[in-house]
Order: C-alpha cells, then structure tokens, then sequence
C-alpha cells in the first residue's frame, strides 16, 4: 500500500501522521514487537526514592531533617526532608519528640480562699523616660489580686546602677 493511501486511511480513523511515523521508526528499529502494547505510567516517579537508596538509610534515630542534610552530604544524592519523613513513618521509625511539652492549665488546681494563701510574683524589665532601664518585681495576692510589693531596681538591664 502506498505511503499516501496509508497516510489517508490513518486520518480517517483519527490516528494523526506524528504517531505513524513514530510506530514506523520503532518497527524498523526494533521490529514488530516494539509496536506492542506498554504501561503509559512513567518509567520514574519524580518524588519517590529508589530502593537501592532507600535501604541506605542507616541512622533512623535522626530526625528527617538531619537524615536528609546527611545523606545528601555522604551519598550525593538529594533527598528531601518530607521524603525521609514519609519513609521513616512508612517503617514506623518516626520518633517522639525528646521533650513533653506541658500546656499550662485554665485554673489553679488548689482554689484559694482566703488572702496571704497564695502569692504570685512578676519580674519585667521598665523604661523609664529619663531614667533608663528598670527592673520592677511585684507581688501579687492570689485571693485578693491586690499588689502586695512592688520593688523597683534602679540597676539597668546591664545591672549597673543608673
């Protein structure tokens, strides 16, 4: 059949020219299996880390930051630290953090009911126009939230007198 014939009959089933040439070089290049059938999908995912990488990953005790600044440094090969995050946490290796954080209450667990049974105690730093720099310490009754003492230090932040 005629290349002009093949060309026409192609258009009219909707098979554009580019495709044709494209299976014509792969038949003569590889013969007629290469016009088989593949998986569309790619042949590498741009954000997944290859096996032979991901088995390098030797000190899961770091955090992913620290893994991933490493491996780049010792490898040579980018990894980043949202990818090492999801392969520790894929093996369950991500750890705890090494601190307990405490969230700090409404209330006082113990209610105080009468005055002089609790006091609270503040320590800022002041400027003073004029003066400078200046500590002010107070102390405050729980019960009655009136300031029992306010001392101000005329020492300065540097902690020499003004």
């Amino acid at each position: 059949m005629p290349l002009r014939e093949s060309l026409l009959g192609l258009a009219q089933i909707g098979i554009p020219r580019a495709t044709f040439y494209q299976w014509c070089e792969l038949h003569a290049s590889d013969g007629p299996g290469a016009l088989e059938d593949r998986p569309s999908r790619p042949g590498r995912v741009w954000n997944r880390i290859p096996d032979d990488i991901r088995m390098r990953i030797d000190a899961p005790e770091l955090s992913p930051r620290e893994l991933a600044v490493r491996f780049t440094d010792e490898q040579g090969y980018f990894v980043s630290e949202a990818s090492v995050y999801r392969l520790l946490k894929a093996h369950d290796l991500i750890t705890s953090p090494a601190f307990i954080v405490v969230k700090a209450a409404d209330t006082f667990h113990t209610k105080t009911t009468a005055p002089n049974q609790l006091w609270q105690t503040d320590f800022t730093y002041l400027k003073v126009i004029g003066w400078g720099w200046m500590y002010l310490s107070t102390v405050l009754d729980d019960f009655s939230r009136y300031i029992v003492s306010v001392i101000p230090d005329p020492r300065g932040v540097d902690g020499h007198e003004l």
